[in-house]
């Protein structure tokens, strides 16, 4: 066995291949690793709500959800971070004069601050999710964890230069999340490992995307799908074959989790 106490798992393009569900050979590895000893959660840049069946299919109950703002540990919340409010007011009034908006995500639901918008259609569409609720003050009133900003790369940087107090991570074309500039998965990670009283050489993390960067530089090993960002690559211990195919559980078995 690998000394390695607990095993984090991004969704997207990880645990979920290109048609968003978990090959069988990925859910029979986790359950050998389980098995075998090791905890299992989810890294994710989604919310719990998003990932209730995923949780549910697979009998896991602790997870790192919207980049690390949202941690729970055998359903108890352990952290969560915010983006200020009034920082959040001046992205999302400064997006709405460009005709630039918004997705705001609590544990429970997802909300969009203007109907009929196409890119937020396009971009929620490859997450398996319909067009929100709309109400373009409910980060005003309710606690928020994530937002996302629709916008292309080429509007990127004036973002990135006129709010420097926060990230913006890009998972989709249309699509950037916004996180607190120090955000991140890693950053939950690290609070649910001292939850626990582990050390990062505890973990084992798996991912494929830009917003796995810090996660998969932090921990002791870490793997990068064979379908993964190049960026994402650069920083694992462990590149995987592709999600598709049975990267997952051939990576684990080379790891000796299995």
């Amino acid at each position: 066995m690998n000394p390695a106490k607990i095993l984090f798992f991004d969704v997207d393009g990880t645990l979920f291949d290109s048609t968003k569900t978990i090959p069988q050979s990925a859910k029979d590895a986790l359950m050998k690793a389980r098995a075998n000893g090791y905890e299992i959660a989810i890294a994710t840049g989604r919310g719990p709500f998003m990932i209730a069946p995923l949780l549910e299919e697979l009998a896991i109950d602790t997870y790192v959800t919207f980049n690390g703002q949202y941690v729970v540990y055998k359903g108890e919340v352990v952290y969560t971070n915010q983006v200020e409010k009034s920082i959040l007011h001046e992205i999302v009034t400064f997006g709405a004069s460009r005709g630039e908006h918004a997705v705001f995500l609590d544990e429970n639901q997802m909300v969009a601050s203007v109907t009929g918008e196409p890119k937020l259609e396009e971009a929620l569409a490859t997450l398996k999710f319909p067009y929100p609720t709309v109400d373009a003050t409910y980060y005003l009133k309710n606690p928020v964890y994530q937002t996302l900003v629709f916008i292309e790369e080429a509007q990127e940087n004036l973002y990135k230069e006129k709010f420097p107090s926060v990230q913006f991570v890009r998972w989709h074309p249309y699509s950037c999340d916004i996180l607190p500039q120090q955000g991140s998965k890693a950053v939950g990670i690290d609070k649910l490992l001292a939850r626990l009283d582990y050390t990062r050489e505890d973990a084992i993390a798996f991912g494929d995307g830009l917003n796995d960067i810090e996660m998969l530089s932090t921990v002791g090993v870490s793997v990068a799908m064979g379908n993964g960002h190049e960026k994402a690559k650069a920083v694992a211990t462990h590149i995987a074959p592709h999600v598709d195919d049975d990267g997952l559980a051939k990576v684990m078995k080379q790891l000796h989790l299995l």
